[in-house]
Parts: C-alpha cells; structure tokens; sequence
C-alpha cells in the first residue's frame, strides 16, 4: 500500500526525522489559509499523486507570493497529472505545501526489501534528486548498498561509514540512518525512499520527498495506516478486486490471467510471454477461493476492454478443480464471455472439473498443459 508525500512526512516526523514544515490543502481555500499559516514565501506546492517525475510533468512549483500560490494549486487540484512513470496519469485530489529549502547538495536513501539474501538493504547515493534507476544503470559505482542483520539492527558504525564515504555531517546522518530504520521496521514497510535527502547551505539535513510502501500482508496490525490509502490512485478494477479479497494488478498486454497461488502467477505470465504474447494482468484467486470469488474474478477480466483472451491457469490443491469449475460457470451466467477462454487445470477433483466445463455447453477451450495453454491463449489473442 502507498502512501501520499504529506502522509509519509508526518509519520516520518514522528520518528524524529527532519521533514519541511508544510500542510496539506484538499480546495484552493485550503491551500490558501496554508500558505497563510505557513507564514513567509518563497513556498513549495506538490501535487499528491503516486507517481514519480512529477517536477518535470509540473507537478512541483516554487512559488514566491499569495498570487503565485493561487495559480500553482488551480493548476493542479481537480487535473489529471501525466508523468513519464504515470502516462495515463493520475488525479490530483490534494497537494502540500511546505517552506523552501536552502539546498546545498542533493543525496539518495533508501531502505527496502533484497529478497536475495533476505535481508533489509540501505542504499544511499550522492547521485539525489534523479530516478535511482538511471543512475544505477549509468553510475552503479555511485550507489552504496549496506545489509542490515535484522537480529541486530542498524548499527551506529555502519552509518557512520556510509556518511564518511559521501562526506555527509556524520552525527545528523547516524540519526538520520536509525530513524528511518527504526521507520522501517515498525511500519512493516516495505520501502523507505527519500529521494532528494538534502543538506543545507546551514548544514543539516532535510527529508525533502518522502516516499512510503506498507506490506499489505502487515496492514492488520495497522489499521490506522490502512485508512490513509487513497483509492483514488488505483486502477478501478483493482479497487473493486480489493472488495473480494483478489490480488489483481493491472498491465499492459492483452491475455488476461486467472491463477491460484503468487508463483503460478509469475510462472504464467512468463510462459505467456515465452509463447509471444504480453499478460494483461495479474490475478491470483488464492488456494482457498469459492465460487463467489471466481466469479467475481472472472467478471473484472471481462471488464478490461484490452483483454482479448483469457487464460486460466489452476493447479487444484487447496482449491478444487470442480470448485473452480462450478465458478467459471456461474460467472457465465452473470457476464457476457465476448473473448476465448483457454482453461488449464490439474490437480484435485480435476476429472470431475472437466466433466462440469465439457457438459455446461460453454465455449472453453482445454489445454493439456501450461505451454499448450499459453500458445493457444496467445494464438487465439493475436486473431482479435
């Protein structure tokens, strides 16, 4: 789950990190009575959005007086804000304005998840203020990644080294380091990204951009956390998808996908994409889906006007092949199937589930495995 910047700052704060002093505005009254309340200009206005490159979409403005602030946040309340990561753009319900910082040097920290080890990585990088992405493709040298033993922590030392090396002010850094650790852990987050973090022309440091992922699966030890999402920044059908307890994301591609189990799910749009063809989703039922749910899930691909094919792809352990069959079909009574459906299943009860699809007198097309499924599932797309 993301957070918005304003959200993120004022947890971050709350663990002592040194964050702009700023307020949010949801109307341009709002935004005004903020900028009066803040005091003094020049004033940053930031469009909320869960996008990166919003300074270069014009998403972010300085603003040096009441009449600048007025035309900066009337140009993005209530807009769509298109940005090279968002090219279909994200709304803008709210924005935040902070006051200007004297920046001096521009530096990149980060804290997340390497699955490789299985360890938390800090990742910090004099290169601040650019998409880490380019900079490690460009300048890999340039980011200093450090693995933390999560039985111990972060440790003062290590920090203090990372701070020597960029020729960062070693006390504020440290506590800079430990906070965000500390952040990180008792959030269960999943990232931690401030990206610039920034040292003054005075000398101290400033988390300028703030940017907060929460694990899903930890969220029930948060509720309070869980209210400050804003479904407004989702794809619609990930939205609905979340009302039945579906992991659904949407993508690119044209094939839609209906999976049991995160690795089938990654393995079948791989497969999908060996065969020649793009998924145009991610959805996984889970082991223990019931009819309901199939059904509901089946209903969301169809809703997707890209989707020119559907793969089903079941392996029956905790979830029935006749289970999944019974919900295919009551799907098909509830929505119209305008494209193929190629089904592959095996597994539990897997005889009795063809039995159901063969008699329903439904049009589905039968795979004898995955790479069959898949090229039929692409062949089938591609004469749409």
């Amino acid at each position: 789950m993301k957070l918005h910047e304003h959200q993120a700052k004022e947890i971050l704060k709350k663990f002592g990190l040194p964050v702009p002093e700023g307020r949010v505005a949801f109307t341009l009254q709002e935004a005004v009575q903020a900028g009066e309340l803040l005091g003094e200009f020049p004033l940053v206005v930031k469009a909320q959005v869960h996008c990166g490159g919003r300074g270069k979409a014009g998403g972010v403005k300085l603003v040096k007086n009441p009449e600048e602030l007025v035309q900066a946040v009337e140009s993005m309340l209530g807009r769509v804000l298109k940005t090279f990561q968002c090219p279909d753009g994200k709304p803008v319900s709210r924005v935040w304005i902070e006051r200007a910082t004297n920046i001096e040097r521009e530096y990149y920290l980060s804290i997340t998840l390497d699955r490789a080890v299985s360890k938390p990585v800090l990742m910090v990088s004099a290169e601040g203020g650019m998409e880490i992405e380019e900079v490690a493709k460009e300048k890999p040298e340039a980011i200093h990644m450090l693995h933390i033993d999560p039985a111990l922590g972060l440790m003062p030392s290590q920090a203090r080294k990372l701070a020597f090396k960029l020729g960062l002010p070693v006390r504020e850094f440290v506590e800079v380091a430990l906070a965000l650790y500390r952040a990180y852990v008792e959030l269960d987050a999943s990232l931690l990204e401030i990206n610039p973090l920034v040292l003054t022309k005075e000398g101290s440091l400033v988390l300028l951009d703030a940017k907060v992922e929460l694990d899903d699966n930890a969220l029930l030890r948060h509720r309070d956390l869980e209210e400050l999402e804003d479904l407004s920044q989702l794809d619609p059908l990930e939205v609905e998808a979340k009302k039945y307890s579906l992991n659904y994301i949407k993508l690119d591609g044209n094939i839609g996908c209906m999976v049991n189990g995160a690795g089938l799910a990654m393995t079948t749009m791989d497969i999908i994409k060996l065969a020649g063809g793009e998924p145009a989703n991610f959805l996984d039922v889970g082991g223990g889906a019931n009819v309901e749910q199939i059904a509901n899930a089946f209903r969301i691909l169809m809703a997707d006007p890209k989707v020119k094919a559907v793969f089903i792809n079941i392996f029956g352990g905790i979830l029935r092949c006749d289970r999944l069959a019974q919900g295919l079909i009551e799907a098909a009574k509830l929505v119209e199937i305008r494209v193929p459906v190629v089904v592959r299943m095996e597994g539990t009860n897997v005889e009795e589930g063809r039995r159901l699809l063969a008699e329903s007198g439904l049009n589905f097309v039968n795979a004898v495995d995955m790479w069959d499924g898949a090229k039929k599932a692409v062949e089938l797309a591609s004469q749409r």
